[in-house]
C-alpha cells in the first residue's frame, strides 16, 4: 500500500506509521527506544502519538532486544524460490 498523505489513513493506521518511524528512528540513531522518545519524536515531528501506541511499540521493541532484532535485515525476509529441476 502506497501512502501519499497521511489524511488517507485511519486514525489507528496514522497512530501505527507514527509510532513505527519514530522507533525506526530513535533506534537507528542509537537511541533508547521508550514511550517517551516515541513521543517526543511524533511532535517534533507535527504529529500525535498517544501513550499507548508509544508504550506498545517500546516494548515490542524491548522484549526484541532492539530495533536491528525487531526488523528484518533487508533481504532477510523470506526464503528464496527453490531451485528448477536438472532434467537430463
Amino acid at each position: 500500500m502506497t501512502v501519499t498523505s497521511l489524511s488517507d489513513l485511519s486514525d489507528s493506521q496514522k497512530q501505527e506509521l507514527v509510532a513505527s518511524l519514530s522507533a525506526l528512528l530513535v533506534g537507528s540513531a542509537g537511541g533508547e527506544v521508550n514511550s517517551e522518545t516515541l513521543t517526543a519524536v511524533a511532535t517534533a515531528s507535527g504529529n500525535d502519538l498517544s501513550a499507548a501506541w508509544a508504550a506498545l511499540f517500546a516494548s515490542v521493541v524491548d522484549k526484541a532486544g532492539g530495533i536491528d532484532k525487531f526488523c528484518a535485515a533487508p533481504g532477510g525476509g523470506g526464503g528464496g524460490g527453490g531451485g528448477g529441476g536438472g532434467g537430463g
